[in-house]
């Protein structure tokens, strides 16, 4: 019978889960396979730190490379750029498969990693660097290969999908919310590439590029976070029928110059309570597809832990170990297409806006002429009175019009004499 060396690079949560696997199930992946998996070894920046799972202290080592030379596969769970970028380029030009979950390698630089596999013949996988256990990368780019994607909208993230739910459910304060989702272990004690939108950035440039067959990097996506999310937003959402979501939103469209395009990008959003990703709640990820013969399809599960994400990781090992036993043609890697990422401005959206204003007659009136003036209209308004002669609260519902539109909108807003403050400004789908 066959035998394929595994090798393991990085034993972190996700790491030693499948480590785990790969020695405790042995027995039925060898029954599916028709061959063993043989972990070869584990290489780790120290041998002697402690570990979660308890496995054999041989199968440490801190030498990768020559791991990597003598693997039929590579699991790449290190993260980081370097020195997982080389060790992943060895590997392929060296004829392993390999099956990774940086995100952040994949965004900055796929495109490499794609052309290296494509010429090496080998497989490059990487179903975990999105939404953890939730096979969604596989159906987009396969299941679906034969449809036309429009639109792919997620809840990429479960650190930042925690606060904003936490804020909504008990009315707390950002701050306080992060803190709890700390104490759980859902947030790093540096949360800022999460809170920043930077994680979900990352996932956002991989999912465009699979969706719509071009390799779209980091640079390509809008990114705003939800540290200036407060309660009182989230309040007036709930309000108005809505929950605030961080989404990682891909988009074809096309420009009113007539070019067809991308845009990518990551920020907080108004959702209506109806739509599926609404119902996302805690730590959960979801993704929401829209295909045109499809329709509206949504994948939902686990968006991180240990055991969820290496159930992706070893979905993967094993269809790589498959084609290594039985042989056939290597998943197509590299994008094909070239669709241009579209910039933000270009965008057709709606906006929820937060106005603290003077109480006088009038206000309403100015305010609205700026929207006419912009030619944005007006769907929604609700005013609440801060106190007799105080100041009073507007908060409007925009229909949908060009992201340039809407910016220059605010902007001259924030120039009228009877406005305080722009509170907020976040954008809304769904609707």
């Amino acid at each position: 019978m066959k035998t394929l060396k595994v090798a393991l690079l990085g034993c972190g949560n996700v790491g030693s889960q499948v480590a785990r696997i790969l020695i405790d199930d042995a027995a039925d992946l060898t029954s599916r396979l028709g061959a063993r998996l043989e972990l070869s070894g584990i290489a780790v920046r120290n041998v002697d730190a402690p570990r979660d799972v308890d496995l054999p202290a041989e199968l440490f080592t801190t030498d990768a490379e020559t791991l990597v030379r003598d693997a039929d596969i590579v699991i790449e769970l290190m993260g980081g750029i370097e020195p997982a970028r080389t060790l992943i380029l060895n590997a392929l030009g060296s004829g392993a498969a390999v099956v990774t979950g940086n995100k952040a390698l994949l965004a900055a630089d796929g495109a490499a990693l794609y052309e290296k596999a494509d010429a090496a013949g080998v497989q490059l996988s990487y179903e975990a660097a999105v939404a953890g256990a939730i096979p969604i990368l596989r159906p987009i780019r396969d299941s679906l290969s034969g449809d036309r994607i429009t639109k792919v909208m997620g809840i990429v993230n479960g650190t930042t999908n925690y606060i904003l739910d936490a804020m909504d459910s008990t009315g707390a304060q950002f701050a306080d919310a992060l803190a709890e989702a700390q104490r759980l272990g859902y947030a790093e004690a540096d949360p800022t590439a999460d809170v920043e939108g930077h994680d979900a950035a990352a996932k956002g440039a991989i999912l465009a590029s699979l969706a719509f067959h071009t390799g779209f990097d980091l640079s390509a996506v809008s990114c705003e976070g939800i540290s200036s999310v407060t309660a009182e937003d989230i309040s007036a959402a709930r309000e108005a029928g809505f929950v605030i979501k961080l989404l990682a939103i891909a988009e074809k469209f096309t420009d009113t110059d007539g070019t067809e395009g991308v845009s990518v990008r990551v920020h907080p959003t108004l959702l209506p309570r109806l739509h599926p990703l609404a119902a996302v709640h805690g730590a959960f990820n979801a993704v929401f597809v829209e295909a045109e013969n499809a329709g509206e399809l949504m994948f939902y599960g686990q968006g991180a832990g240990g055991a969820p994400t290496a159930s992706a990781v070893m979905g993967d090992v094993v269809t790589a170990a498959r084609r290594l036993v039985l042989g056939g043609p290597v998943p197509a890697g590299r994008p094909s297409g070239s669709l241009p990422a579209l910039p933000l401005e270009k965008v057709t959206t709606s906006y929820s806006i937060g106005l603290e204003v003077a109480d006088q007659p009038g206000v309403l009136a100015a305010v609205a002429r700026v929207f006419s003036e912009h030619g944005v209209s007006i769907e929604t308004m609700r005013q609440t009175i801060h106190g007799e002669g105080a100041s009073a609260e507007l908060r409007f519902v925009t229909h949908r019009a060009s992201e340039a539109a809407l910016a220059a909108t605010v902007e001259a807003i924030k120039g009228l004499d009877v406005i305080k403050n722009v509170k907020s400004v976040l954008r809304v789908e769904g609707v």
